[in-house]
């Protein structure tokens, strides 16, 4: 029988704790360099308009340089779409994407006045899936499934664009680019000061992905909501349409949806409570313009 000494125990016991002590102060690591970095770089990309969007984001790269490279991918997607016969094939649902549109754009303004000089682009792609989108710099693409497949109201369609909109307002793509790298230039240095190898700073990396910057989107996806349902009521669309909107969006994924936990959007029952809550606000900006 093995008879253990204190000492052995000791030994033992530190063998075990080590890795988990030194773990900790990484992350304590991260975590003071990744704020030095909001503290340096932060800066608001929008004015907070009736609903508060005017909280500090950490910007470290330039509009500039993501509008170009949100105008290319574009670009491309257009001549694809163009190739395969997709792209804008119902005149019909075209003008009545780009008339609701133009009514939200003129009200971007209220959060911020540059927008309004952006080379703003609209365009429907014929496809099945519930989607649309808006590039930095004012890249609209909506998908003619998200109106035909859940049949959408003019006012719903409002709320959607709205949404996406919101998205290049905020500059959101910019932020999480901004985030990531971040992150990496805190988790290599980190690493490297601490003496940790690759397989740590791996698994560091993947922890950031799967459990924070999840939740930087989800977190812009909820501001995203505010923001659009203000522009849909200032623009004249009723903001009670995205209770609707959420209600058919979560009939239509069949309880299918991933955990919000993981999710890079918020549960579907979520965002309708987050909308419910903002109707006494943004109801008496709609009703001016009835």
């Amino acid at each position: 029988m093995l008879t253990m000494t204190p000492t052995m125990a000791f030994t033992k016991k530190s063998a075990k704790t080590r890795p988990i002590s030194r773990m900790r102060s990484f992350l304590r690591t991260i975590t003071l360099l990744s704020t030095l970095s909001l503290l340096s770089s932060c800066g608001t990309t929008t004015s907070g308009g009736a609903v508060g969007a005017d909280r500090s984001q950490l910007l470290l790269v330039s509009s500039a340089e993501l509008e170009s490279m949100a105008s290319q991918q574009y670009a491309a997607m257009k001549t694809e779409a163009g190739t395969e016969g997709t792209l804008n094939k119902d005149p019909a649902m075209l003008k009545r994407v780009n008339a609701i549109s133009q009514r939200l754009i003129t009200q971007t303004a209220i959060f911020r006045e540059d927008a309004l000089d952006w080379n703003w682009e609209i365009n429907v792609i014929d496809s099945e899936q519930l989607n649309a989108f808006c590039m930095p710099g004012g890249k609209i693409m909506v998908y003619s499934g998200l109106i035909n497949n859940i049949a959408l109201s003019d006012q719903e369609i409002a709320i959607v664009i709205g949404h996406e909109i919101a998205h290049a307002l905020r500059e959101h793509s910019r932020e999480q680019v901004s985030q990531a790298m971040a992150a990496k230039a805190a988790i290599d240095l980190g690493a490297s000061l601490l003496g940790l190898g690759a397989a740590t700073s791996s698994m560091a990396s993947s922890g950031y992905q799967a459990l924070v910057a999840s939740k930087f989107s989800r977190s812009d996806e909820s501001e995203s909501d505010r923001i659009g349902l203000e522009l849909a009521a200032r623009a004249g669309f009723d903001p009670r349409a995205g209770v609707t909107l959420w209600e058919k969006m979560i009939a239509a994924s069949g309880g299918n949806a991933p955990s919000e936990f993981l999710s890079s959007h918020p549960a579907g029952a979520r965002r309708v409570k987050q909308i419910e809550s903002l109707l006494p606000t943004v109801m008496p900006l709609y009703r001016a313009t009835q």
